[in-house]
């Protein structure tokens, strides 16, 4: 698997023509969508096993949905975190594929601190850290993909006081996603960039994106195996420009063979 990326799409029909050009254009091995906005039935299936795309989708119209593009067959695909919690978001999504375990994964937003929807995040990441518990293998190549909505650190936010006491910075949210990379899980852009950002995600809002308010939410995990292997990380900014953009750009990791 030598090139993984991860995008939050923010709706795949109004994306899809982008999504089409730039998978063409970037030639990723495997690609973790998040945020579909459709069904399972809706999901503009024809148009990318077209384009070569084998495909496993976990589909949900308004805000969720998520989908693991490949280039190679997909084996043993698991929807959810299968820990019996009634829980009807459609936010995770696992496959083999190359010899790797790939888990998409799209964390919910929280919307206020203090919410019940903050309150669903902070269990859904514990959820998570919990479900890597139980069903992987730290020594086992795994890679841990997706919209996290979670900056994991200051540097990983260009305006912090606008944003230190947000969902996206709160340090509660911040201290679940380190017990989700305690588990034994590296973070790929920070193995090739130590100084502020790169972000991943700017406002649609108040000039978020030229203002460059960013911050990076969207990240590319690796067991310590894999990360050993990875020759780059990069976040394709450009993809944030142009005629009706996603808010979040594309995250790419490349490994090299063993």
């Amino acid at each position: 698997m030598p090139k993984i990326a991860t995008w939050n799409v923010n709706s795949v029909r109004a994306r899809l023509e982008r999504l089409l050009a730039w998978l063409g254009r970037e030639q990723p091995d495997v690609l973790c969508l998040q945020e579909l906005k459709v069904t399972d039935d809706e999901f503009p299936r024809v148009e990318l096993e077209a384009a070569g795309w084998q495909l496993a989708v976990h589909g949900q119209r308004t805000y969720n949905g998520v989908a693991i593009l490949s280039r190679t067959p997909l084996e043993d695909v698991i929807a959810g975190l299968g820990d019996g919690v009634d829980d009807p978001e459609a936010r995770l999504l696992s496959v083999r594929t190359a010899g790797v375990r790939t888990v998409c994964a799209y964390v919910p937003n929280g919307k206020t601190v203090g919410s019940d929807k903050w309150a669903y995040k902070l269990e859904w990441l514990r959820r998570l850290r919990a479900y890597l518990d139980r069903t992987a293998d730290r020594a086992q190549p795994l890679l841990l993909c997706g919209d996290f909505n979670v900056a994991p650190e200051d540097r990983d936010v260009a305006r912090l006081e606008e944003w230190k006491d947000t969902v996206l910075c709160h340090e509660e949210a911040r201290e679940r996603l380190r017990e989700i990379m305690a588990w034994g899980l590296v973070d790929t852009i920070r193995l090739h960039h130590t100084g502020d950002g790169p972000f991943t995600w700017w406002d649609y809002r108040m000039l978020g994106f030229p203002k460059n308010n960013g911050l990076r939410i969207d990240h590319i995990f690796a067991t310590r195996l894999l990360a050993g292997r990875c020759t780059g990380a990069y976040v394709v900014r450009e993809e944030r420009k142009g005629k009706l953009p996603s808010d979040h750009a594309p995250v790419v990791a490349v490994f090299g063979t063993e």
